[in-house]
């Protein structure tokens, strides 16, 4: 696997964000709204990009779809072949799918961005996760993969919509490993408008993770897509 070199960009004081260029990024459930949109951005911003699902067919579908050198593969295929997989699954699917992956994740940083969120006909709330929240979760499950979350609240719609050349938010990233989430700080600011934050560890993914109901209330009352800024850093 490809090891990123570093480059001048802004990690934080004293620090450096390394060149990602060159590494594969799998999307586990690359055939999804916003596993497409993350394909999508990060293949047009030059990156090489491999979409999973549970059938190799339907993965090489939705990869032809988007074109830009998008390959698919069944999700077994998707984690060996990558160097960063991104976990973009429905909440019901996730500890199934990763489980199945442990081997196939094994050394390989796992970018978690999955919400696990529950629907009335109140709107959007918070699912309670035993393990504390979805990434926590997928550390659980993944003891011998490099575990962050990021890119939560992406916006799928602007994430498809080849009309717009830039998508103006933060990404927030959390993780264990600084040299893991500088890696996914680096791949968010791939993607034009995108910036890459550290946000802490994965003890408080789950704030990250339940402020998408948040959006979505904002998203329903005032008719957009709303993203997030981080202000005075």
């Amino acid at each position: 696997m490809t090891q990123p070199e570093s480059v001048n960009a802004a990690a934080g004081p004293g620090r450096e964000l390394p060149d990602v260029s060159a590494l594969v990024v799998g999307v586990l459930g690359g055939t999804g709204d916003q596993g497409r949109g993350l394909a999508y951005r990060l293949a047009q911003a030059g990156q090489q990009v491999v979409i999973g699902s549970r059938t190799a067919e339907r993965a090489a579908a939705a990869a032809e779809e988007i074109g830009l050198g998008v390959r698919g593969a069944d999700n077994a295929a998707c984690a060996r072949e990558s160097d960063v997989v991104i976990v973009a699954v429905p909440w019901d699917g996730h500890a199934e799918t990763l489980t199945a992956l442990r081997a196939e994740l094994a050394g390989k940083i796992v970018v978690d961005c999955v919400n696990p969120l529950g629907f009335d006909k109140q709107g959007a709330y918070a699912l309670q996760v035993p393990e504390g929240s979805a990434a926590q979760q997928a550390a659980a499950l993944l003891p011998d993969s490099r575990v962050t979350a990021a890119f939560h609240h992406l916006s799928a719609v602007l994430l498809q919509d080849a009309s717009l050349e830039r998508i103006d938010t933060d990404v927030l990233v959390l993780g264990e490993e600084r040299a893991a989430t500088d890696v996914v700080q680096a791949l968010a600011e791939r993607i034009p408008g995108m910036r890459g934050v550290f946000a802490g560890r994965l003890r408080n993914a789950h704030q990250v993770e339940g402020l998408v109901a948040n959006l979505i209330s904002v998203n329903r009352r005032y008719k957009a897509h709303a993203g997030l800024r981080i202000t005075d850093i």
